[in-house]
Protein backbone atom coordinates (compact mmCIF):
# COMPACT_ATOMS: atom_id res chain seq x y z
CA UNK A 1 0.00 0.00 0.00
CA UNK A 2 1.05 3.59 -0.49
CA UNK A 3 1.55 6.11 2.30
CA UNK A 4 -1.57 7.10 4.19
CA UNK A 5 -3.59 9.93 2.68
CA UNK A 6 -3.39 12.94 5.02
CA UNK A 7 -5.74 15.58 3.59
CA UNK A 8 -9.12 13.84 3.40
CA UNK A 9 -12.01 15.89 4.80
CA UNK A 10 -13.28 14.33 8.05
CA UNK A 11 -16.84 15.59 7.98
CA UNK A 12 -20.26 14.95 6.60
CA UNK A 13 -21.01 16.83 3.38
CA UNK A 14 -24.26 17.17 1.51
CA UNK A 15 -25.29 18.53 -1.86
CA UNK A 16 -28.57 20.43 -2.15
CA UNK A 17 -30.84 19.99 -5.16
CA UNK A 18 -34.48 20.35 -6.17
CA UNK A 19 -34.52 17.03 -8.07
CA UNK A 20 -36.87 14.33 -6.80
CA UNK A 21 -34.91 11.60 -8.60
CA UNK A 22 -31.52 11.93 -6.92
CA UNK A 23 -32.09 12.99 -3.34
CA UNK A 24 -30.41 11.21 -0.46
CA UNK A 25 -31.66 7.87 0.83
CA UNK A 26 -31.31 9.23 4.37
CA UNK A 27 -34.90 10.08 5.42
CA UNK A 28 -34.21 13.23 7.42
CA UNK A 29 -32.22 14.71 4.53
CA UNK A 30 -34.51 13.59 1.73
CA UNK A 31 -36.22 16.92 1.07
CA UNK A 32 -33.07 18.88 0.34
CA UNK A 33 -30.23 16.51 -0.55
CA UNK A 34 -29.30 14.42 -3.58
CA UNK A 35 -26.19 12.91 -2.01
CA UNK A 36 -24.54 12.70 1.37
CA UNK A 37 -21.01 11.72 2.31
CA UNK A 38 -20.47 10.43 5.82
CA UNK A 39 -17.12 9.56 7.42
CA UNK A 40 -16.74 5.94 8.52
CA UNK A 41 -14.18 5.05 11.20
CA UNK A 42 -14.37 1.26 10.92
CA UNK A 43 -11.56 -0.70 9.30
CA UNK A 44 -12.76 -1.83 5.87
CA UNK A 45 -10.98 -4.56 3.92
CA UNK A 46 -11.76 -5.84 0.43
CA UNK A 47 -10.54 -9.25 -0.77
CA UNK A 48 -10.20 -10.63 -4.29
CA UNK A 49 -8.24 -13.62 -5.55
CA UNK A 50 -6.65 -14.20 -2.16
CA UNK A 51 -5.33 -10.64 -2.07
CA UNK A 52 -6.26 -7.66 0.08
CA UNK A 53 -7.05 -5.06 -2.57
CA UNK A 54 -8.10 -2.33 -0.13
CA UNK A 55 -7.47 -1.79 3.59
CA UNK A 56 -8.57 1.44 5.22
CA UNK A 57 -9.84 3.13 8.36
CA UNK A 58 -10.68 6.31 6.44
CA UNK A 59 -13.50 5.29 4.10
CA UNK A 60 -16.66 7.32 3.62
CA UNK A 61 -20.24 6.28 2.96
CA UNK A 62 -21.98 7.77 -0.04
CA UNK A 63 -25.78 7.89 0.14
CA UNK A 64 -27.92 8.62 -2.90
CA UNK A 65 -31.67 8.52 -3.40
CA UNK A 66 -32.76 5.11 -4.58
CA UNK A 67 -29.37 3.45 -4.03
CA UNK A 68 -27.80 1.38 -1.29
CA UNK A 69 -24.94 3.03 0.61
CA UNK A 70 -21.52 2.60 -1.00
CA UNK A 71 -18.07 2.65 0.59
CA UNK A 72 -15.68 5.07 -1.08
CA UNK A 73 -12.09 4.20 -0.17
CA UNK A 74 -9.07 6.54 -0.25
CA UNK A 75 -6.94 5.82 -3.28
CA UNK A 76 -3.81 5.60 -1.12
CA UNK A 77 -5.42 2.68 0.74
CA UNK A 78 -6.04 0.69 -2.47
CA UNK A 79 -3.48 -1.62 -4.07
CA UNK A 80 -3.33 -0.01 -7.50
CA UNK A 81 -0.74 -2.58 -8.60
CA UNK A 82 -3.73 -4.89 -9.09
CA UNK A 83 -5.77 -2.38 -11.13
CA UNK A 84 -5.67 -1.93 -14.90
CA UNK A 85 -7.28 1.23 -16.34
CA UNK A 86 -9.87 0.79 -19.09
CA UNK A 87 -11.39 3.25 -21.55
CA UNK A 88 -14.96 2.99 -20.23
CA UNK A 89 -16.52 6.07 -18.62
CA UNK A 90 -19.93 7.07 -17.30
CA UNK A 91 -21.30 10.46 -16.32
CA UNK A 92 -23.44 11.42 -13.32
CA UNK A 93 -24.98 14.92 -13.15
CA UNK A 94 -24.19 15.11 -9.42
CA UNK A 95 -20.78 13.43 -9.21
CA UNK A 96 -19.19 13.99 -12.60
CA UNK A 97 -17.35 11.73 -15.04
CA UNK A 98 -16.32 8.33 -13.70
CA UNK A 99 -13.40 6.30 -14.98
CA UNK A 100 -13.03 2.54 -14.48
CA UNK A 101 -10.42 -0.09 -13.72
CA UNK A 102 -10.31 -3.87 -14.11
CA UNK A 103 -9.14 -5.74 -11.03
CA UNK A 104 -6.62 -8.46 -11.96
CA UNK A 105 -5.12 -11.09 -9.66
CA UNK A 106 -3.31 -13.92 -11.43
CA UNK A 107 -5.68 -15.38 -14.02
CA UNK A 108 -8.76 -13.77 -12.44
CA UNK A 109 -10.17 -10.52 -13.79
CA UNK A 110 -13.12 -8.50 -12.49
CA UNK A 111 -13.93 -6.20 -15.37
CA UNK A 112 -14.78 -2.57 -14.68
CA UNK A 113 -15.21 -3.41 -11.01
CA UNK A 114 -13.60 -0.23 -9.64
CA UNK A 115 -14.53 3.34 -10.42
CA UNK A 116 -13.60 6.85 -9.35
CA UNK A 117 -14.20 10.52 -10.13
CA UNK A 118 -10.95 12.30 -10.94
CA UNK A 119 -12.40 15.80 -11.13
CA UNK A 120 -14.85 17.47 -8.75
CA UNK A 121 -17.82 19.19 -10.33
CA UNK A 122 -18.63 22.72 -9.23
CA UNK A 123 -20.78 22.74 -6.07
CA UNK A 124 -20.63 18.94 -5.83
CA UNK A 125 -19.15 16.49 -3.35
CA UNK A 126 -15.42 16.01 -3.81
CA UNK A 127 -14.96 12.30 -4.44
CA UNK A 128 -11.65 12.66 -6.29
CA UNK A 129 -9.54 11.22 -3.41
CA UNK A 130 -11.56 7.99 -3.43
CA UNK A 131 -12.51 4.96 -5.50
CA UNK A 132 -15.38 2.51 -5.07
CA UNK A 133 -15.82 -1.22 -5.79
CA UNK A 134 -18.77 -3.19 -7.12
CA UNK A 135 -19.70 -5.23 -4.07
CA UNK A 136 -20.66 -8.55 -5.68
CA UNK A 137 -17.61 -8.64 -7.92
CA UNK A 138 -15.35 -8.93 -4.88
CA UNK A 139 -14.74 -12.17 -2.97
CA UNK A 140 -15.26 -10.80 0.53
CA UNK A 141 -15.73 -7.62 2.54
CA UNK A 142 -14.87 -7.11 6.20
CA UNK A 143 -15.76 -4.44 8.73
CA UNK A 144 -13.00 -4.84 11.31
CA UNK A 145 -12.83 -8.67 11.64
CA UNK A 146 -16.47 -9.43 10.80
CA UNK A 147 -17.46 -10.38 7.26
CA UNK A 148 -20.24 -8.27 5.76
CA UNK A 149 -22.63 -9.62 3.14
CA UNK A 150 -24.85 -8.18 0.37
CA UNK A 151 -23.96 -4.48 0.74
CA UNK A 152 -22.39 -1.93 3.06
CA UNK A 153 -24.20 -1.67 6.36
CA UNK A 154 -26.23 1.49 6.59
CA UNK A 155 -25.40 3.39 9.82
CA UNK A 156 -28.95 4.78 9.78
CA UNK A 157 -30.38 1.25 10.16
CA UNK A 158 -30.81 -0.14 13.66
CA UNK A 159 -31.66 -3.72 14.63
CA UNK A 160 -33.01 -4.52 18.11
CA UNK A 161 -33.94 -8.00 19.36
CA UNK A 162 -36.11 -8.02 22.48
CA UNK A 163 -37.46 -10.93 24.53
CA UNK A 164 -41.25 -10.87 24.86
CA UNK A 165 -44.12 -12.69 26.61
CA UNK A 166 -46.65 -12.00 23.85
CA UNK A 167 -48.74 -14.96 22.74
CA UNK A 168 -47.88 -15.63 19.10
CA UNK A 169 -49.74 -18.23 17.04
CA UNK A 170 -49.05 -19.10 13.41
CA UNK A 171 -51.63 -20.77 11.17
CA UNK A 172 -51.36 -22.08 7.63
CA UNK A 173 -54.90 -22.54 6.49
CA UNK A 174 -56.60 -23.97 9.58
CA UNK A 175 -53.48 -25.73 10.81
CA UNK A 176 -51.72 -24.34 13.88
CA UNK A 177 -48.02 -24.73 13.06
CA UNK A 178 -46.41 -22.63 15.82
CA UNK A 179 -47.51 -21.44 19.25
CA UNK A 180 -45.36 -19.61 21.81
CA UNK A 181 -45.43 -17.18 24.73
CA UNK A 182 -41.69 -16.58 24.56
CA UNK A 183 -40.98 -15.04 21.16
CA UNK A 184 -38.11 -12.75 20.30
CA UNK A 185 -39.26 -9.57 18.56
CA UNK A 186 -36.94 -8.07 15.97
CA UNK A 187 -37.27 -4.37 15.23
CA UNK A 188 -35.41 -3.11 12.15
CA UNK A 189 -35.51 0.47 10.91
CA UNK A 190 -38.35 1.08 8.40
CA UNK A 191 -39.47 -2.58 8.42
CA UNK A 192 -42.42 -4.24 10.19
CA UNK A 193 -41.74 -6.10 13.42
CA UNK A 194 -40.74 -9.74 12.93
CA UNK A 195 -41.81 -12.43 15.39
CA UNK A 196 -39.13 -15.08 15.96
CA UNK A 197 -40.39 -18.28 17.58
CA UNK A 198 -38.19 -20.84 19.39
CA UNK A 199 -37.74 -23.97 17.26
CA UNK A 200 -39.20 -26.09 20.05
CA UNK A 201 -42.49 -24.18 19.71
CA UNK A 202 -42.75 -24.86 15.96
CA UNK A 203 -44.32 -28.17 14.87
CA UNK A 204 -41.55 -29.88 12.87
CA UNK A 205 -43.79 -32.52 11.33
CA UNK A 206 -45.27 -29.88 9.01
CA UNK A 207 -41.98 -28.57 7.60
CA UNK A 208 -39.11 -29.67 5.43
CA UNK A 209 -35.80 -27.94 4.79
CA UNK A 210 -35.58 -25.78 1.68
CA UNK A 211 -32.51 -25.21 -0.48
CA UNK A 212 -33.14 -21.45 -0.41
CA UNK A 213 -30.54 -19.24 1.28
CA UNK A 214 -30.50 -15.47 1.61
CA UNK A 215 -28.07 -13.10 3.28
CA UNK A 216 -28.62 -9.89 5.23
CA UNK A 217 -25.80 -7.51 6.20
CA UNK A 218 -27.45 -6.90 9.57
CA UNK A 219 -28.52 -10.42 10.58
CA UNK A 220 -26.53 -13.06 8.69
CA UNK A 221 -27.37 -15.92 6.31
CA UNK A 222 -30.88 -17.38 6.53
CA UNK A 223 -32.06 -20.91 5.84
CA UNK A 224 -35.68 -21.65 4.87
CA UNK A 225 -38.46 -24.10 5.73
CA UNK A 226 -41.31 -25.13 3.45
CA UNK A 227 -44.75 -26.20 4.68
CA UNK A 228 -45.50 -29.73 3.44
CA UNK A 229 -49.29 -29.40 3.62
CA UNK A 230 -51.80 -30.88 6.08
CA UNK A 231 -55.49 -31.01 6.98
CA UNK A 232 -56.52 -29.79 3.56
CA UNK A 233 -53.96 -26.93 3.60
CA UNK A 234 -51.84 -26.66 0.46
CA UNK A 235 -48.04 -26.77 0.65
CA UNK A 236 -46.27 -23.40 0.97
CA UNK A 237 -42.74 -23.06 -0.32
CA UNK A 238 -40.33 -21.08 1.87
CA UNK A 239 -43.02 -20.22 4.42
CA UNK A 240 -40.49 -19.54 7.18
CA UNK A 241 -36.84 -18.76 7.75
CA UNK A 242 -34.27 -18.93 10.51
CA UNK A 243 -30.66 -17.93 11.14
CA UNK A 244 -28.46 -20.79 12.37
CA UNK A 245 -25.89 -18.13 13.28
CA UNK A 246 -26.39 -14.38 13.47
CA UNK A 247 -24.39 -11.20 13.58
CA UNK A 248 -23.82 -9.55 16.94
CA UNK A 249 -26.61 -7.06 16.24
CA UNK A 250 -29.17 -9.84 15.83
CA UNK A 251 -27.99 -12.13 18.60
CA UNK A 252 -30.99 -13.68 20.30
CA UNK A 253 -32.77 -14.93 17.18
CA UNK A 254 -30.30 -17.76 16.58
CA UNK A 255 -32.29 -20.86 15.63
CA UNK A 256 -35.62 -19.08 16.11
CA UNK A 257 -38.13 -19.26 13.24
CA UNK A 258 -39.98 -16.37 11.64
CA UNK A 259 -42.83 -16.54 9.11
CA UNK A 260 -43.88 -14.46 6.12
CA UNK A 261 -47.19 -12.79 7.09
CA UNK A 262 -48.36 -12.90 3.46
CA UNK A 263 -47.87 -16.70 3.31
CA UNK A 264 -49.28 -17.62 6.74
CA UNK A 265 -51.64 -16.15 9.32
CA UNK A 266 -49.95 -14.69 12.41
CA UNK A 267 -52.02 -13.95 15.50
CA UNK A 268 -50.49 -11.94 18.36
CA UNK A 269 -52.40 -11.70 21.65
CA UNK A 270 -55.59 -12.60 19.78
CA UNK A 271 -55.18 -10.00 17.01
CA UNK A 272 -54.23 -11.00 13.47
CA UNK A 273 -51.12 -9.31 12.10
CA UNK A 274 -51.71 -7.42 8.86
CA UNK A 275 -49.65 -8.30 5.80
Amino acid sequence: MNARFTTLPAMTQTLATQSDKTRSAVPELEDQVCAERLTDHKRIRVFFGGQVVADTTRSVYLFEKGHLPVYYIPRDDVNFDLLEPVDATTTCPWKGKARYWDLVVGDRRAEQSVWGYDVQLDDSLDLSPYVAFYWHRMDAWYEEDQQVFVHARDPYVRVDVLPSSRHVEVFIGDTLVADTVRPRLLFETSLPVRYYIPRIDVRPEFFTASDTRTSCPYKGTASYLSFTGSDGSAPVEDAAWFYPFTTAEASGIDDHVSFYPDRVRIVVDGAEVEN
